[in-house]
């Protein structure tokens, strides 16, 4: 990073927000709009700089823990996680609505008797599935919000987001002012948006109104009624300067930058985010940053550029954020939709990344990762020349891990195999220098294993 550059982390964080709409199956934008209404929430509140600034952060990453129930939701209910999410932001708690939205969105694509199967069993279970599934999810999202050094406020108003006025909400049924103010309010946002998005700003208000007192706290529905007639708010959720305006809102005296350290924060913890999508790839992220980071070593690199290549690394499959865990984890070969689907998340990672600056270099990693040197990669089908030394390391890493971690459709392979099978695919698949990096780091790894293990013994 330039000396003369200065990164803010409501920039980072903002555009990072793209990837938990996609995740959290909502328009793109949605976090951004979120905090647009709940900010201005906050303003009439009142509330001080230093509040605001949480509330600021709380609404931006109300869904950082979004991915954590994804492959629940498929295992439990046989459906698309994405359009499963998508579908349910707009159901209100009343019986009859649940049961609409269940019969018409629970295991669509299974025959009868599995579908009926799963039916019965939601029914007889359903209180305690939905408390686990935002139980994982509140829990999971504040807990990256604070290893990503985010006040314990900003984490608690994650974890009561689901919470409702009346205390009829999860995980925990808290009631009226036990719900932290952030979470109230992030709720209301939620809400609020969603509706907007369906039917505009009329629409929204009406069914705030209508659950005010039961999901809201009736005085936070109160600023939102004032707003009804101001033009220039409802009509700047949809404008394109959206991002910029959102930037403005951050507390000026509060505004924080972001160094070298945090950034790495910022990148391990959407790994995380990433990585909890599937169990399968629970610790992928990391771990390919690690045998990156062995490669790079080995090769010569200066500790700065292996810096730079791990963050890459931690974030180089974001995209898998926008594909189904129907498909991610499915137990055998992907259908032609499927792998398609599989296909289109470098392409979506080179997106997201290219919207933050601070990773906008990194971004064709994450769209090349998957790409080989005989030209038969995907998404692009680029071969040699066309793909840089720091993606193929990556690759190769990835193509590591992968083989060397439990999968959907097979176990872990050994250290040994794995490397045979690797050996064949230089040349056209991965490169062979890099390929060579990676065994002599595990042999020198070895080497320092050795007599730590005579030492135990």
């Amino acid at each position: 990073m330039s000396k003369r550059e200065v990164i803010h982390l409501s920039e980072v964080v903002g555009a990072l927000s793209f990837a938990l709409d996609i995740t959290e199956g909502q328009p793109v934008g949605h976090s951004l709009r979120c905090c647009w209404i709940g900010m201005h929430v906050g303003m009439r509140l009142g509330l001080p700089p230093a509040e605001l600034s949480d509330l600021y952060y709380t609404l931006l990453l109300k869904d950082i823990g979004c991915s954590s129930n994804a492959a629940r939701i498929c295992q439990l209910y046989l459906v698309d996680d994405l359009s499963f999410k998508g579908a349910y932001k707009v159901v209100d708690n009343k019986l009859p609505e649940i049961l609409r939205f269940l019969v018409a969105n629970t295991a669509r694509r299974s025959g009868f008797v599995e579908r009926l199967q799963t039916l019965v069993h939601i029914a007889r279970n359903g209180g305690e599935i939905s408390r686990e599934l935002i139980e994982t999810r509140c829990q999971r999202g504040a807990e990256i919000a604070r290893s990503m050094r985010f006040s314990e406020a900003v984490a608690q108003g994650i974890l009561d987001l689901d919470e409702h006025w009346d205390g009829s909400g999860q995980p925990l049924g808290l009631k009226g002012q036990e719900i932290s103010l952030f979470g109230r309010i992030a709720l209301l946002a939620q809400v609020v948006d969603v509706f907007f998005m369906r039917g505009g700003g009329e629409a929204a208000l009406a069914e705030v109104r209508e659950r005010s007192g039961r999901w809201f706290d009736p005085q936070l529905v109160a600023f939102v009624e004032e707003m009804e007639r101001d033009k220039g708010f409802w009509s700047a959720m949809l404008a394109n300067d959206l991002p910029e305006r959102v930037i403005a809102l951050e507390p000026k005296a509060l505004t924080r930058a972001v160094d070298e350290d945090y950034l790495d924060d910022i990148a391990a913890g959407f790994a995380q985010v990433v990585d909890a999508k599937s169990p399968f790839t629970a610790g992928h992220s990391d771990r390919v940053a690690l045998f990156t980071d062995l490669i790079a070593e080995e090769l010569g690199y200066a500790p700065e550029r292996r810096r730079w290549l791990k963050r890459a690394a931690l974030l180089h499959d974001i995209g898998k954020l926008g594909v189904s865990n129907s498909v991610l984890d499915k137990n055998g070969k992907p259908d032609e939709q499927e792998w398609a689907e599989i296909k289109r998340h470098p392409e979506l990672g080179r997106v997201i990344l290219s919207k933050i600056a601070a990773f906008r270099d990194t971004a064709r990693i994450a769209g090349d990762h998957h790409e080989r040197l005989d030209g038969r990669g995907y998404p692009h089908g680029i071969a040699d020349a066309a793909i840089d030394r720091d993606t193929r390391i990556v690759t190769v890493a990835d193509i590591f891990d992968a083989l060397t971690a439990d999968r959907p459709y097979r176990k872990a392979m050994p250290v040994s195999v794995a490397f045979g099978i690797m050996e064949k695919d230089c040349g056209s698949a991965i490169d062979p220098e890099i390929f060579a990096a990676l065994q002599r780091g595990f042999a020198r790894l070895e080497d320092v294993a050795e007599p730590v293990d005579e030492q135990a013994a």
